[in-house]
């Protein structure tokens, strides 16, 4: 038998390896469970698994009280856009995002390696930042303390006072001025929403792990070259984390969505009166995924002043013998100007120069913060029909035909 390591061994043995998902007690249920390999394998399975399981009973109970549809609640289960957006569509969408956030974001961190922004002197402390986001992110402590806050914060603060519909649902009737659950709602309560909510939380929690282990690496002394072409000192593939988080951020959109939905449908509210809401989401969501880059903005700015400063003597010193050999008669025997490297080396010089002027003191750009508002607001577009009347849409169909 070859006992040679295989390819996903041998890259779990490489130094400076990082996943954000790959720890803590809920992965090794996933792999107790067979739900998980070493790697996130068997994702179809993870996903169906899991939604079934916080969703499907949901339906049972609901068919069993006849509270699935019809009209002896107000909200059926059928119906609720809200816990179908969670359960059906930003639940899978959180578990999606684990597998692309572990593919991506361990070879995102090796670009501090590959690129040389890591002296070698400071590699002990930057291997050290690794240890140390890889311990916290295997926490029992911290699972725990999330597990402690869906049930005490989340289910019996936040979603009694804030998310509950105060109508007859399929999870909740009102009796005597208080609502009380159903069957569906024990579940819901008891199992589906604490899942759901760990889940989501979990994800908060990674990012804080990432948070740290960036801020710790900015107090490295990297090694930014001013004149990289990504115009971030050589930092700009950070800004690819956002495409790895792009499945949360839409989960996160989804979640939002669904919850306007309700109010929309049942409550008879409107779009635009949710104004506060959807721009706080947007910024908060911006500052999430983007806020953790700032740490390395004093660095940037830091390697702009520095570039600015050297680039600057050293474009002095060369214009000076450019204008001397050429304008003050330096040039021997009369050479010609046409052809000269001497122009090319001006022009190149003037470009770099430029360059470190357009750096930027984040490493991401504006295209990468208008993904992130598009993301996060891409599910709430369907909303927007909600604001025409049926006779509105008709109208501006016919006026496409024709």
């Amino acid at each position: 038998m070859d006992s040679r390591p295989t390819t996903t061994e041998s890259l779990f043995e490489e130094p400076y390896d990082f996943s954000l998902v790959l720890g803590g007690p809920f992965y090794q249920i996933y792999r107790w469970a067979r739900l998980s390999g070493s790697a996130l394998e068997l994702l179809p399975r993870r996903v169906l698994v899991i939604c079934l399981f916080v969703w499907l009973p949901l339906l049972a109970l609901s068919l069993l009280e006849g509270h699935a549809w019809g009209r002896a609640v107000q909200v059926p289960f059928l119906l609720d856009v809200h816990a179908h957006a969670r359960f059906l569509v930003a639940l899978p969408l959180f578990i999606v995002a684990e597998l692309i956030v572990h593919q991506r974001m361990r070879l995102l961190v090796r670009q501090f390696i590959e690129r040389a922004l890591v002296p070698e002197a400071a590699r002990p402390e930057f291997e050290a930042a690794v240890g140390s986001a890889m311990r916290l992110r295997n926490s029992v402590v911290a699972e725990l303390l999330l597990l402690a806050l869906v049930y005490l914060v989340g289910v019996l603060v936040i979603w009694r006072t804030q998310m509950v519909l105060n109508v007859a649902t399929w999870y909740a009737l009102p009796t005597q001025g208080a609502l009380h659950p159903t069957l569906a709602g024990w579940w819901f309560i008891t199992v589906s929403l604490p899942l759901f909510q760990f889940i989501w939380l979990r994800w908060y929690f990674r990012l804080f792990v990432w948070s740290r282990f960036l801020w710790q690496v900015a107090r490295l002394d990297l090694r930014l070259v001013p004149t990289h072409p990504d115009r971030a000192g050589g930092l700009g593939f950070l800004s690819n984390a956002v495409l790895s988080f792009a499945p949360l951020l839409l989960a996160q959109g989804v979640v939002l969505a669904g919850w306007l939905g309700g109010r929309i449908f049942f409550t008879g509210a409107r779009l635009l009166e949710f104004k506060p809401e959807l721009l706080t989401m947007v910024v908060l969501m911006a500052f999430v995924v983007l806020g953790p880059m700032l740490v390395f903005t004093p660095h940037l700015a830091r390697s702009r002043r520095v570039g600015l400063r050297e680039y600057g003597a050293l474009a002095s010193g060369y214009v000076r013998s450019f204008d001397h050999k050429w304008l003050r008669g330096g040039a021997a025997g009369g050479r010609p100007l046409l052809g000269s490297p001497d122009l090319q080396s001006l022009a190149d010089l003037g470009n770099s120069f430029q360059m470190i002027r357009a750096m930027r003191f984040v490493p991401f750009d504006n295209e990468t913060v208008l993904l992130v508002i598009v993301v996060v607001l891409l599910p709430v577009l369907p909303l927007t029909l909600t604001m025409l009347s049926l006779d509105e849409v008709l109208k501006q169909l016919v006026k496409l035909a024709f």
